[in-house]
């Protein structure tokens, strides 16, 4: 304990033991889903489901994308209005999908989780990860 107070390092010590602490509590509560009105979005945590936003069903399909080795794949995707994404993290760390404009975002996403977004509207919507900036991806919808 000496050698961590000679180091300075108590208060980095201590923001991480909150960072940790913060982080179970919303996995606890089911994890950070954002409700925007532009699309239904699905957050799996723990291996149950939270939905909000209008209740809608997709006929028309949807595209995967994985995060994995600090990057989305593929990095950009093409899909009709309509269409959901599905993104899982394939990685051993936790990563966020967050809408570069805060159109949608994820949360926290640990290994093995996923995160869904419909999109209802046309354009070109770039994205990233919050905790690792330099993964960047696009989706474009037609």
């Amino acid at each position: 304990m000496d050698s961590i107070l000679k180091r300075g390092l108590l208060p980095g010590l201590f923001c991480l033991v909150l960072v940790v602490v913060v982080a179970v509590a919303m996995v606890g509560c089911g994890g950070g889903t954002t409700t925007t009105s532009a699309a239904q979005v699905t957050t799996t945590t723990g291996g149950s489901a939270t939905t909000s936003g209008p209740a809608t069903t997709t006929a028309s399909g949807g595209a995967s994308v994985d995060l994995k080795n600090l990057a989305f794949a593929p990095a950009s995707i093409t899909i009709k209005v309509g269409d959901t994404v599905t993104w899982t993290n394939s990685d051993s760390m936790t990563h966020t999908v967050t809408g570069d404009k805060s159109e949608f975002d994820s949360g926290n996403l640990d290994s093995g989780k996923t995160f869904s977004f419909t999109f209802k509207t046309a354009g070109t919507f770039t994205y990233h990860c919050t905790i690792h900036p330099s993964m960047t991806g696009t989706v474009v919808v037609q």
